[in-house]
């Protein structure tokens, strides 16, 4: 019996962090995905769609690439995530501007040579047109 509350007060936690988040953090976390999404398939116009055109990617090493260098990194397999898994993840919306901080556990194919990565990042969204598009990204070691 006792178990059966614990569990029951878990599903209601959980179900009222969800209820909390408002439409545009929900957004915000629907673009997280969709980065997600385009940066494992690689594909040009998935990862065009969703990262502004300012957009200043910081890498763990403290190289920082361009949307054009972005894009082409991974579009080209010089960088390729194999798979990716984002845990504690925080969405903070604030006007037009949103800060996501999660962790990210990703095995990766780099220009064929594979690996492991896990990070600490911080992405910073911009609402454009409607849009939530990825502005600037820094990842850290963890």
């Amino acid at each position: 019996m006792k178990r059966i509350v614990c569990l029951l007060a878990l599903c209601l936690a959980f179900i009222g962090s969800v209820a909390a988040q408002t439409k545009d953090e929900r957004k915000v976390a629907a673009a997280v995905e969709a980065l997600k999404n385009a940066m494992l398939s690689g594909e040009k116009q998935a990862l065009q769609m969703i990262v502004a055109d300012q957009l200043s990617y910081g890498h763990s090493s403290g190289k920082i690439e361009d949307k054009a260098t972005f894009i082409e990194t991974l579009a080209s397999g010089k960088s390729d995530f194999v798979t990716m898994e984002l845990t504690n993840q925080t969405v903070q919306v604030t006007g037009k501007t949103a800060v996501v901080r999660h962790q990210i556990q990703a095995t990766t194919n780099d220009s064929g040579t594979p690996g492991t990565v896990k990070l600490g990042i911080l992405l910073v969204w911009q609402k454009q047109g409607g849009h939530w598009k990825l502005l600037a990204r820094q990842a850290f070691k963890l």
